[in-house]
């Protein structure tokens, strides 16, 4: 009995659906992609994170411009460097700067004394007593402090100073330390940072910097001042100089003249009486 193999149906396809599917490789062979649509879209990107730093007061952190612009953190992170080296060239006013942990726009330091000049009297200046500066050092670098401990290191009341500091909102509580009493303890606020322009309080001077300072200070000449000429006074009684009595002269005692003697006299020419 003779055997037959068989052969599996193949379908033919029509000729319509060949060409058509080669076309579609063809074009997806030849198809270049478009780099100035991905950059456009940076650039873009950019300017809408330009703005926004630019329209908010407080500094913005990564967390909340990758949330507002729902973009992922390694994008705005690229951005924000790309911002940042443009504001930074020279013909550049204002900067971009990393402050209290956020991103904030605000000017160069090197135009900050012709600032001030022109708007000095456009807004009152920060400005506190030297008892309120003692106040705000020291909690800055001992915080969080209590009230007790800041006077034991001032020396003096500091109550009405520390409602200052609070007003200021350069100060606020932090809880209240476990000892007899429960005293509240103070720290300094994101207010302080950026009125001192501060990434954080690691920026601040070490007190060994301080006491470098201080001993470059003790090691300086110091100038020899010159001293100011009195006024003139009129003088006292007491101070006129007391004349010692010149020593009267010794008198030279001329020598008697010598008498010559006369004639000699006749007794008889004066008789004498009984």
């Amino acid at each position: 009995m003779e055997q037959v193999e068989a052969t599996p149906a193949v379908e033919e396809t029509p000729a319509s659906e060949q060409e058509e599917s080669s076309q579609e490789i063809t074009e997806q062979l030849f198809i270049v992609p478009d780099a100035t649509a991905g950059e456009s879209a940076d650039a873009k990107l950019k300017a809408v994170l330009e703005a926004v730093i630019y329209v908010t007061d407080e500094p913005l952190t990564l967390a909340q411009i990758t949330s507002a612009l729902q973009q992922p953190v390694e994008v705005i992170r690229r951005l924000l460097d790309e911002l940042t080296a443009d504001y930074a060239k020279e013909d550049r006013g204002l900067t971009v700067r990393e402050v209290a942990g956020g991103f904030k726009m605000a000017t160069k330091p090197e135009h900050h004394e012709s600032i001030r000049a022109f708007v000095k009297n456009l807004k009152p200046p920060l400005k506190l007593s030297l008892p309120a500066l003692e106040t705000l050092a020291v909690i800055a670098y001992k915080q969080p402090i209590t009230a007790p401990e800041i006077m034991d290191i001032r020396g003096v009341q500091g109550a009405g100073v520390l409602k200052t500091l609070l007003d200021r909102k350069l100060i606020a509580t932090a809880g209240r330390k476990q000892v007899v009493g429960k005293p509240i303890l103070y720290k300094t606020t994101k207010e302080f940072l950026i009125q001192f322009g501060l990434k954080d309080v690691s920026e601040l001077p070490t007190l060994k910097e301080f006491e470098e300072l201080g001993r470059l200070a003790l090691s300086e000449p110091e100038a020899v001042a010159t001293p100011a000429p009195e006024p003139e006074r009129d003088p006292s009684p007491d101070s006129f100089p007391v004349e010692e009595p010149s020593p009267e002269p010794t008198p030279v005692h001329e020598p008697d003249p010598i008498e010559e003697p006369g004639p000699a006299e006749d007794p008889q020419e004066h008789p004498v009486e009984g």
